[in-house]
């Protein structure tokens, strides 16, 4: 890549001193995270910015400090604020364009809800969310911070809004991480409700606390444990399956065969993060190998560049991945030389001295 210097401004219009300082944020500190991410010096003096870097990551800078300038007009006379959220979602869209060709995104796909247009951040979610409308099974593979389960429960929000389901159901297996939480006191909401609380959030943020509950209410939508599915027959309903990866491969089964007519399935889950007891198979990782190929299912596999929450997750789950990758390493070698070993005395030949064991010699 050329390491030429290209020097771009641009005048932000109109000019107004509140929105100014808005986009520039406490401190400039919305100025400082869109450097150090894209890697560019940004320069200003009134609504004049001067951004110096690389020539994609300077167009990117300015085509972002536009986007954001017109994020902080007023909205019936009153100013919003530039949330620092905003911003790491905006930079986070700007560096998935930068790494993928922008004709990776195809056609533009977005989802409507209370909270406005929701649009893709990156080439990977805009095809989950065309996978999702497209088949009747959509399966949103990946790390956390993703937008697995955002996305799915905004399909569907848009969907009731379309008229084109008349329910939602939201359900995710009753699973402790990693520890017992022993008797919990209430009904059957109040037991269960701790563990649906992000899809609860999702649903509060995109229609309303109120609407929301209006809505369960009249059972429009049903947010349930995954246990309670069995013996029932879903139409007309869009149905999400949280946390997939623990349930187990008859739990699964179950699940994908509730599917009734007119009903549309999205089926999220991280693999490597599965809290079943240890021997049981995960019903996600089982599901893939089996339908992997079938018809009107699709499979969307995110990665650690995908991730839309702060910055350090993404680094966090990069970090894991590498241990992992090593660990795995480490036990494929110790398995070749047990298996060299078992050859050798089988052959009656002198025990092969391991690698790591010349290593420590030298």
């Amino acid at each position: 890549m050329s390491s030429k210097l290209l020097t771009l401004e641009v005048y932000l219009e109109p000019a107004q001193n509140q929105r100014l300082a808005a986009l520039c944020g406490p401190f400039d500190d919305n100025l400082k995270q869109i450097e150090r991410r894209l890697g560019v010096e940004i320069s200003y003096h009134n609504n004049h910015f001067t951004v110096v870097g690389q020539a994609i990551q300077a167009n990117s800078a300015i085509e972002l400090l536009k986007s954001l300038y017109v994020e902080t007009a007023a909205v019936k006379g009153k100013m919003p604020d530039l949330e620092p959220e905003a911003v790491h979602l905006a930079i986070q869209e700007a560096v998935a364009l930068e790494a993928e060709d922008t004709s990776a995104m195809g056609d533009e796909v977005f989802l409507k809800t209370k909270r406005g247009v929701l649009k893709p951040r990156n080439p990977n979610q805009a095809q989950y969310i065309r996978n999702i409308i497209a088949h009747d099974i959509c399966f949103g593979v990946g790390p956390a911070g993703t937008g697995k389960t955002y996305l799915a429960v905004a399909a569907a929000v848009d969907a009731l809004e379309r008229q084109e389901i008349r329910r939602i159901l939201l359900t995710r297996p009753a699973v402790e991480a990693g520890e017992k939480l022993g008797f919990l006191p209430g009904d059957l909401s109040q037991k269960v409700d701790p563990y649906l609380r992000p899809l609860y959030d999702a649903l509060f943020e995109m229609l309303g606390f109120e609407r929301v509950e209006r809505l369960i209410e009249r059972n429009v939508i049903e947010v349930a444990p995954l246990a309670y599915m069995r013996g029932r027959t879903l139409n007309d309903a869009f149905i999400i399956l949280d946390e997939s990866q623990n349930t187990t491969v008859e739990q699964m089964k179950m699940f994908l065969t509730r599917i009734g007519f007119n009903s549309r399935a999205v089926i999220t889950g991280d693999i490597t993060q599965v809290d079943l007891p240890r021997g049981t198979r995960s019903g996600l990782r089982h599901a893939i190998e089996v339908l992997r190929d079938v018809d009107s299912i699709s499979f969307n596999f995110f990665q650690s560049s995908d991730v839309v929450r702060h910055p350090v997750v993404a680094r966090v789950v990069e970090a894991y991945e590498s241990f992992e990758r090593a660990e795995q390493a480490k036990k494929a070698q110790k398995e070749r030389e047990r298996r060299a070993e078992r050859e050798a005395l089988a052959a009656g030949q002198p025990l092969p001295v391991p690698p790591s064991a010349e290593s420590n010699h030298e």
